[in-house]
């Protein structure tokens, strides 16, 4: 019996695995927002900052459904994770003022 998974460490698992991690976090991150507004966070910051994650978890909710994975789903996502790991307390500050 022969199964169609891809092999260990080939770059369709990699590419589906890394997609599966940057989908979840997107999810994580969107509800944590959603749980941030609910203990007095205020709610357009909260909202401006999961906009670019909830658009993530869409698109990686379809890719999952789909079974169908993008290295540029992969790279767009490492991208705005890290950005907005590291400006997330700026861009917070400025909608803030």
């Amino acid at each position: 019996m022969q199964e169609n998974r891809p092999k260990p460490f080939s770059k369709e698992r990699t590419k589906a695995t890394i997609s599966k991690i940057v989908f979840f976090y997107s999810v994580f991150f969107v509800v944590m927002k959603i749980i941030a507004v609910f203990n007095g966070y205020p709610i357009k910051a909260s909202l401006i900052l999961s906009i670019p994650f909830l658009l993530l978890a869409l698109w990686g909710l379809f890719q999952v459904k789909k079974n169908t994975y993008s290295w540029f789903y992969v790279v767009l996502g490492i991208l705005i994770v890290s950005a907005m790991r590291y400006y997330e307390v700026m861009i917070y500050d400025y909608l803030m003022s």
